[in-house]
């Protein structure tokens, strides 16, 4: 007999139920999003279908189309403002796909390996220019400034986030600093902007503000979480690609932390190599389960997720508001 996790089928089903709420609205959002690059080049077209119909779960452009159903917004602004989310969502996963020199993304070959590198800077150059373009039109003076800030921010993130590679005594704030900027910041605009169009408080739009940054710290602590604990096949990339970057996260700062002089030590030894192997990661994985880090990481983002939450306080319960709190549950469920 089969046994049954009843509380992964619930989450599962919440998700589920998330998506149909909002299918109608993701479709437009989609169509316009392919439309606005049918008079493109052939590359942009085909490098840009490439990674925008590559799986992703479209969670940033999501937030935009929940949230202005949360507001009780009934235009049609928030499908193009979503649209612009996602260009620039895709624009970063483009750039950060070359900083890295990743090879795949959601079980897929990055476009930088099928294209290369300048094929996929450019493109991503398009995106962004595009999103600015249908911003303008749009003519939301705010709604171009919160974009316009996001942007910088996450540019900034990823600049710090560079500068921090191989540096082992970098702090838990140190890294909450680098993912609000580089990951957080576009969950935020994604839920100003429908605020900023929908006609709530001025106190409502600033907890909207702040209930996109929660969730985005939360989801990067996840994500950051997996690529030590999961497998490859439910990461869509290759698990480990944080460690062998040399890249800062919470479970390495976490470990590093933790551990003794010796255990310090032998650390720095490994992440000062210029190619780390698969046993590196084995070992490193192994020293963060004898010291609990998967835990202490979920409880972590745990904890920015009941800020999410309590940052919802000031709208009215309703069945809107439940199911971007099932949405919450759901994002914080893919570890466990």
């Amino acid at each position: 007999m089969k046994i049954v996790n009843i509380n992964s089928v619930s989450k599962k089903d919440n998700f589920e139920d998330f998506l149909n709420w909002l299918q109608n609205d993701l479709n437009s959002v989609n169509k316009l999003i392919l439309e606005n690059l049918a008079n493109s080049s052939s590359l942009i077209s085909d490098l840009s279908n490439h990674i925008i119909n590559s799986g992703g779960k479209r969670i940033r452009p999501l937030l935009t189309l929940a949230v202005a159903k949360l507001c009780g917004y009934t235009g049609s602004r928030h499908l193009i403002l979503a649209s612009v989310i996602e260009y620039i969502h895709t624009a970063t996963l483009l750039h950060d796909d070359v900083v890295d020199n990743s090879r795949k993304r959601r079980g897929k070959k990055t476009a930088n390996f099928v294209w290369g590198n300048k094929s996929s800077i450019l493109v991503g150059d398009f995106l962004l220019s595009k999103a600015f373009g249908i911003l303008i039109s749009d003519g939301s003076i705010k709604c171009i400034g919160i974009i316009s800030k996001a942007s910088e921010k996450i540019s900034l993130g990823e600049v710090k986030q560079l500068m921090s590679i191989k540096k082992l005594e970098i702090s838990e704030s140190e890294y909450l600093d680098i993912i609000s900027s580089k990951t957080a910041e576009l969950f935020s605009a994604a839920c100003q902007i429908s605020g900023e169009i929908s006609e709530i408080s001025t106190e409502m739009k600033n907890s909207l503000k702040d209930f996109g940054k929660f969730l985005g710290i939360s989801f990067q602590i996840i994500d950051d979480t997996l690529d030590y604990f999961s497998e490859n096949s439910l990461l869509g990339k290759e698990i480990g690609n944080d460690l062998f970057e040399g890249k800062m996260t919470l479970p390495l700062i976490l470990l590093y932390k933790r551990s003794n002089n010796e255990e310090k030590k032998l650390l720095e030894h490994v992440i000062s190599k210029d190619k780390l192997n698969n046993n590196d990661f084995k070992n490193i994985v192994f020293s963060m389960n004898n010291y609990g880090i998967k835990n202490d990481c979920l409880n972590k983002a745990r904890h920015f997720s009941l800020m999410a939450k309590d940052s919802l306080g000031l709208f009215p319960d309703s069945s809107e508001k439940q199911k971007i709190i099932n949405l919450i549950d759901h994002l914080l469920s893919r570890i466990n």
